[in-house]
Order: C-alpha cells, then structure tokens, then sequence
C-alpha cells in the first residue's frame, strides 16, 4: 500500500505518495551525519532562535496546518488547530530551556580531581511516529534533539502522509538545515535499514503493541537505543467524595477527544458505589448530546474515526465484548452519513474473562466498572498488561495523589485532565513501552552521558585516585 490520503468523512483519495527509493535514505542519511557534525561545534543557542522561528511559523500557518490533518486523519478542525498551537509551544519551550537543561551536571566525587557529565549528541535519530497526532508526535521527538544536536529521519504514518510533509517542508522554511529533519515515506524493511546503519544511534517509536515489538527487535539487534510509547488502557478512578460536578464535565470529553483514538484516553472508568449511577447517567446524557457531522465545519463535536479499517475493527471488538457477557448500556443512534463514525457505546457488566477486559479499544467505546472500595479500584486499575497514564478524583487531592501513587502507570493526573506540555515527562511502563519522551528526561533520552574527571595532578597514593578499574 502506497502512503495517501483519504479523508475519512468523504472517503475520497486526496492524494498519493510512491516510497521512497532506497537512494532517498541514504543521501538522507549522509546529511543528517553531517548535521549532526555540523552541530557539535554550533551554540546551542543558535538553534534555539531557529526553533522559535519554527514556532512562529506553525502559528503563520495553523489554518493551512489544522485543515491538512483534518482532512488527512477526520479530527475536529478545532482539534487540530490546538495540535498546532501545542507544537509551538514545545518548540518555544525547548528553545528557551535547552541550553540550562544541557548544562554539565557536576558530581560529588573521593576521586582526584572534579567529575562532571556532560550531554552530547549521538547522530541521527529514527523517527517512528502514528496517524493520531501527526504533528505533535513529530515535535516532541524533534525539538528536544534538534536542541540536543542530533539529526533526525521520519517514517510517519501511512495515512497522514500530507500533515508529515507539510510540518517538515515548515521547519525547513523557518531556517532549521535541510537535512536536521527529513520526511521519507518509508517501506518497515527499508526502516530496519536506517536502524542498522551505523550512523543511526537512537528509534524513537510510538505507536501499537505490533509495531513497538517489531522496531524494538530490530534496535535491540543492532544495540540501538530506543524509547517506546504504546498503547494504554487508563483508568479514571472516580473516589467516593469527589466533586461529581467535575467528574461529568470531564469524562465524556477526556473519552471522545479525538473521537477516542488517543493512546493515553481514559478507557477504563473505575466508579465507586455510592457515585456509580450518578457518573454512569451523565456519561450516557453526554454521549447523546454530541453532533456527527463534517469535522471541518466549527459546529461539529463527533468526528469520524480515521479509517474504515480502524471503525470495522472496533465493531468487531465491540461485538466480542457483548457476546461475550458485557451489557451495552448505551449507543448513540444510528448516523446518516458515509464517513468512518462509529457510534459512541457505554459498556458496563464486563467480567475478567472478557476480552474487552485487558484489550485496548482504540474510538469511542467507555468500559464502566462499578467498585467498593479504594483498595478494589487501584487493583482493578493496575489489573491490566498496560501502564500508559491515568486520572483520578478524589475530594481531598492529597488523598487522591497518595491512591494515584499506587496505581502502575508512568502518569496519573488528580483532580484534573490530562495535559500533555513540554516540561511535564511522558511516557508508560509494562505493555505501553518504556522511556520518556518531553521534559529534561525526554531530552537527554538520545545523548552520551559522558563522564570527564579532571585534575591538575592525580593523587597516586590514593587508590581512589583513578586507581580503580572495572
């Protein structure tokens, strides 16, 4: 299958795009090689000023910007223009942190002399990204090793072809070098490829289970450092005393937002008892108020779902939980349209010999359990192969964040709605993948750590004196 795109609420093919010819990668190789050379002895600083101007661009351009992903993946327009201005201030944010960030960290040390780490850039980084938040995914890999100094190669995904195009074609404009950020619509062998060259020393993936134990095979067999950030399945635990006027406002959004197709989507509703009927009404009252329609036109408020392969495989997976015991509590009505929507459905009575009960579903479909205590909730919500992030509400937020610190997740948000911004880390354990991308953390995820002990004259007497090896 070739890359294109196909607008999910018209079904038309936009447009085409052939692979790239294996000539493409390694020319792309050799000047990202030489970017990353280029950059050892370039100020950071420097960057730092091509990287506001990359901001100041997609803010030029988030009509233009927010109408391509719309159009390329079916996400509310107003959706996408908030991607935009979040991919902006990413790229704000690292331009005007790095250079403290990637300071030299000084270490206390019985060795002769003074020890510090220094953070260097490696090379290039393979760039695995998915369909969902085409531009987002793309600037939180790109911004922090651009400022870093290493070089990166794209493979986005298959159907979000335009949007990856047009963010690249963008950063070139606003003055990064050609070459720092290169967009080749990739074959997966053709991936392997860029993997083991040697002049690649960091993947960078998310995505599905599927894909993440296939990239990270081939960088685990060519000893390449990689960060994973994969599917979830994260609990919103709803504690007897929380505000239950927040608690509706909020859970029928953080399910919907992006039709559902977001990894870290609140999945899993764990309601205590006493709350349980009051959460389950308003979430049913909320998923019938929304409109279907064009998501292109500012009054819609459901968009279709990304592709017709992606809504039949949530039918199917829907269909199984029902089959298999769970009760289908409610299903918005039946859309006279063409497009990819899928129905939004509340399913409850969801035992652990379901399949719906440790499998992702990726659209509008909410899973609500009904619990009895805190301690059933944290073991329901940690009863579960992933660990992405997770929401939880609780009347007294000191209380709610010592509950959220028992839950197995890498981020659990109280009180409030997940937010994802450059300073805060993200990423997951168990089945959702390892390693952070964002923050410090994200930052320093592609770098050598290296270690400079100096000293104007070693104490040999002294056997911690640099006489100790390994």
């Amino acid at each position: 299958m070739t890359y294109q795109t196909v607008n999910p609420y018209t079904n038309e093919v936009v447009t085409e795009y052939p692979f790239a010819a294996d000539s493409e990668l390694q020319d792309a190789l050799a000047l990202g090689a030489q970017r990353y050379e280029e950059f050892k002895t370039q100020p950071i600083s420097e960057r730092g000023a091509l990287l506001h101007k990359v901001a100041a661009a997609l803010r030029e351009h988030a009509g233009e910007l927010a109408e391509i992903c719309t159009v390329d993946m079916g996400k509310l327009v107003g959706e996408s223009a908030g991607e935009v201005e979040l991919c902006a201030i990413i790229a704000d944010w690292f331009a005007d942190h790095s250079e403290e960030l990637l300071k030299p960290d000084s270490i206390e040390t019985i060795a002769t002399g003074e020890a510090e780490v220094r953070h260097h850039a490696v090379g290039v980084v393979m760039m695995v990204e998915p369909w969902n938040f085409p531009y987002y995914q793309i600037m939180r890999v790109f911004a922090p090793n651009y400022m870093v100094g290493n070089a990166m190669i794209l493979k986005h995904a298959a159907n979000t072809p335009t949007a990856a195009k047009r963010f690249c074609e963008i950063v070139e404009e606003a003055g990064v070098p050609k070459g720092t950020l290169t967009n080749l619509f990739l074959t997966y062998d053709q991936v392997t490829d860029a993997i083991a060259d040697p002049r690649v020393q960091g993947v960078a993936l998310t995505g599905s289970e599927r894909g993440g134990k296939s990239v990270a095979e081939a960088a685990g067999k060519y000893l390449k450092k990689n960060t994973m950030e994969l599917g979830g399945m994260d609990p919103f635990v709803v504690l007897g005393d929380a505000n239950m006027e927040d608690v509706t406002n909020l859970a029928w959004r953080v399910r919907l937002y992006n039709c559902g197709q977001v990894c870290t989507s609140s999945k899993r509703f764990i309601v205590m008892d006493n709350v349980y009927d009051e959460f389950l009404d308003a979430l049913k009252k909320n998923f019938a108020a929304v409109k279907p329609g064009d998501p292109l036109d500012p009054a819609t408020t459901l968009a279709p779902m990304n592709t017709k392969r992606a809504k039949e495989k949530l039918q199917g997976q829907l269909d199984d939980a029902i089959a298999a015991g769970a009760k289908l509590a409610y299903q918005y009505p039946e859309i006279d349209s063409d497009g990819q929507f899928f129905r939004p459905a509340i399913l409850t009575d969801i035992d652990t010999s379901n399949p719906a009960y440790k499998s992702e579903m990726f659209g509008p479909v909410a899973a609500v359990y009904r619990v009895h205590s805190e301690e059933e909730a944290v073991a329901l919500a940690n009863d579960n192969p992933y660990g992405l992030g997770g929401i939880l509400f609780a009347g007294d937020p000191d209380h709610g964040a010592e509950v959220a610190s028992r839950i197995e997740t890498g981020m659990v948000y109280v009180n409030n709605f997940m937010a994802s911004l450059p300073e805060l880390p993200f990423g997951g354990v168990k089945l959702s993948g390892y390693g952070r991308e964002m923050s410090r953390i994200g930052q320093l995820a592609f770098v050598n750590e290296q270690l400079i002990v100096k000293a104007a004259h070693p104490d040999l007497s002294n056997p911690a004196g640099g006489l100790v090896v390994a």
